[in-house]
């Protein structure tokens, strides 16, 4: 028998809701995620809770029990309770009677194989008990333990239901799947046979996809896959997947952290505001944009931006560039990402003001970045007195 430990089952939270529904004569079961994330042995961050009471029962055994409970996605069968100071999701069991490729008609189920069959991977359709033994209706342990992403039944159908699964799929990869082991080929093929549906998908769910999976220890190889069959040009025309696999290799060497921007700016021409990133993200793809093809030194950008924005314009150089990876010198860009230019305004006033004072600090600084930030406030105040 399989089961699931963790403090994420045995808080006082989780179990108080999972013992309101079962102590009421309900099936209350953790679902999806977190019991995968859980058998794999990675951090579980969400904790889902599946019933076979519906909405209106779950608000009223709530309120009974003196929770809070909040009707977040009551259309969809979905009350927020909130005890312990943490909200859990609870949902009824549902099967789809209808679906469009962007939403779904469900109606509610008492059976936990019908609301299986309406979720997306075998490895997700994974419930677990208040004690964490897990109950697997649709065969997903197996795939789970090989590491090996599958679609419920006919890949077509389920990617039909909802077009955003293709772009799941290679999300799930990226961060699941064994490398060695390949890509599902019915995956793969029922992928290249729906390529059109991912023109119904908005741009916000498609840029939340495309982030959440270059932010994988390493998307290379899901991205490679993405072009070949299609998937990438459809959803990035300019894309080209070339330089990430060797941005990745980068990363690793100058011990730099996943940033799923540095790695859509790896993808080359693509169009920041067309995914709907935030202004956050967009100011930052502007930035290593122009940082890549720009004659900043090193020191000169860990003196204008931070150390973290110089090797990943050295990572990204070298990756898209194809230079070859010189180790930094992480103590001079650390001193230049500290300097402070030695000369102020004042030390040029009265003599410039306005438009020209602001010329002179710019040349003043250009010399003083060009000597490795040596010159001194005399040195630079004495070309002064040499004009």
């Amino acid at each position: 028998m399989t089961r699931v430990t963790g403090d994420w089952l045995t808080a006082p939270a989780t179990q108080r809701v999972l013992n309101l529904l079962t102590d009421a004569g309900h099936q209350a079961l953790v679902v999806g995620g977190c019991v995968r994330n859980a058998l794999l042995g990675v951090p579980v961050s969400d904790v889902d809770i599946a019933t076979d009471a519906v909405p209106e029962r779950v608000i009223a055994l709530a309120e009974a029990a003196g929770l809070k409970p909040v009707p977040t996605g009551i259309d969809h069968g979905t009350v927020t309770v909130v005890t312990e100071g943490e909200g859990l999701e609870v949902t009824t069991f549902r099967k789809d009677v209808e679906t469009d490729g962007r939403r779904a008609v469900v109606h509610y189920s008492t059976r936990i194989e019908d609301d299986a069959l309406r979720r997306d991977f075998t490895m997700n359709a994974l419930y677990a008990r208040a004690d964490g033994t897990v109950i697997d209706p649709l065969g997903g342990l197996p795939d789970l333990e090989a590491r090996k992403v599958r679609f419920i039944e006919d890949a077509t159908t389920r990617i039909r239901e909802d077009y955003l699964r293709t772009l799941r799929f290679f999300r799930f990869t990226a961060w699941y799947a064994d490398p060695e082991t390949g890509f599902d080929a019915d995956a793969l093929a029922a992928i290249a046979d729906t390529l059109d549906g991912l023109e119904t998908l908005s741009r916000e769910r498609i840029g939340g996809e495309v982030m959440r999976l270059l932010g994988a220890p390493d998307p290379a190889q899901a991205v490679a896959i993405m072009a070949r069959t299609g998937v990438l040009t459809r959803i990035m025309p300019r894309a080209d997947s070339r330089a990430l696999g060797p941005l990745v290799a980068a990363e690793a060497a100058l011990g730099l952290t996943a940033d799923p921007v540095r790695r859509l700016v790896s993808l080359g021409q693509v169009d920041p505001v067309g995914l709907r990133l935030s202004k956050d993200r967009q100011r930052r793809v502007a930035l290593y944009q122009s940082l890549i093809s720009g004659t900043e030194t090193l020191a000169e950008i860990a003196y204008r931006h931070d150390i973290q924005t110089a090797l990943s314009t050295l990572a990204l150089r070298s990756a898209m560039l194809e230079t070859p990876l010189t180790a930094p010198d992480t103590v001079a860009l650390k001193a230049a990402e500290n300097a402070r230019l030695p000369v102020k305004a004042r030390d040029l006033m009265p003599e410039y003001q306005g438009p020209a004072l602001g010329a002179r600090l710019q040349e003043l600084e250009t010399r003083w970045i060009a000597s490795g930030f040596t010159l001194t406030r005399e040195a630079l105040l004495a070309s002064e007195d040499e004009r």
